[in-house]
């Protein structure tokens, strides 16, 4: 990874590519457009005779697949009746957490405008929110509850942001309200989305677009392994409302990411509105 592109990229500056990177990402764009091809006709004639189309799913997972992601899962995913909780890296989370369990999302409203991924995400019934405090939580919540009516897997972003894969930021609960009650029969189970070495070049931090962020990983060279960690389910039953679910769920993925690193989690250095962190003068490393 080169250093000085990722931290201008970081800044908003755009990010120029040389021919072979325009020819990779050509290469891929092409790829996801054959996809479309495929499984977009295929998905609406589905639901023609049936709800809860399976191509959305497919799609993401060999979406993933052609942007780089080589993934490997740990643990077993809950199939229904679940609220996954992860952190946050990268727009590819989407692809491939959804490819490899069928889950439905919360995510921030800025992949909407990213190209064919936010239009995709849509089809997997995503819920976007604002990263600012002005969003209605009371409504999306209202489609959560909806989800978790139809069985459906949900999953949520509780950091706010994607960070650089070795940071892991406090969770805003607001979304697990959904829990309080938990609907009958509902499991909590935490994810921890490991990128390893290529975690700073993959995330989506800063002042970068989405396009742009799209534009570098699409245009890099080879494939790089995603390791999803599907860590022991819980029941919300268990616990004294959303603010200990999140708690319960972020010391796991917390473990699991020290695990993963092997160092200490770095503090991350950019500002969050949303779960109000204000990033420190200093970048030490959290004891």
């Amino acid at each position: 990874m080169n250093a000085a592109r990722r931290a201008a990229a970081e800044r908003g500056e755009p990010s120029t590519l040389t021919a072979m990177e325009w020819t990779r990402f050509a290469l891929r764009v092409f790829g996801l457009i054959s996809l479309l091809i495929i499984f977009v006709p295929l998905h609406y004639l589905y639901r023609i005779f049936k709800y809860g189309s399976p191509f959305p799913m497919l799609f993401l997972r060999f979406a993933g697949r052609v942007s780089g992601a080589r993934v490997r899962k740990i643990g077993t995913p809950l199939r229904r009746d679940v609220f996954f909780i992860a952190n946050h890296v990268s727009w590819i989370d989407i692809l491939t957490l959804a490819g490899a369990s069928g889950t439905a999302f919360v995510a921030k409203a800025e992949l909407a405008e990213t190209p064919i991924v936010g239009w995709l995400s849509r089809l997997n019934r995503t819920v976007f929110v604002k990263r600012e405090n002005r969003l209605d939580v009371a409504q999306q919540i209202n489609l959560l509850r909806e989800a978790l009516a139809d069985n459906w897997s949900v999953t949520v972003f509780p950091e706010g942001t994607t960070t650089d894969g070795q940071s892991l930021l406090p969770f805003k609960t607001s979304m697990l309200s959904v829990l309080e009650p938990p609907p009958p029969g509902v499991m909590v189970q935490p994810v921890l989305i490991d990128y390893g070495a290529v975690g700073e070049e993959i995330g989506w931090i800063g002042s970068e677009s989405g396009l742009n962020n799209a534009k570098r990983i699409l245009s890099r060279k080879g494939s790089f392994e995603l390791r999803m960690h599907f860590l022991a389910p819980f029941s919300p039953e268990d616990f004294r409302g959303r603010k200990a679910i999140g708690a319960r769920a972020r010391a796991a993925i917390e473990a699991a990411l020290l695990t993963a690193l092997g160092k200490p989690l770095r503090v991350f250095k950019h500002d969050v509105v949303p779960v109000r962190y204000h990033a420190p003068k200093e970048n030490v490393p959290v004891e």
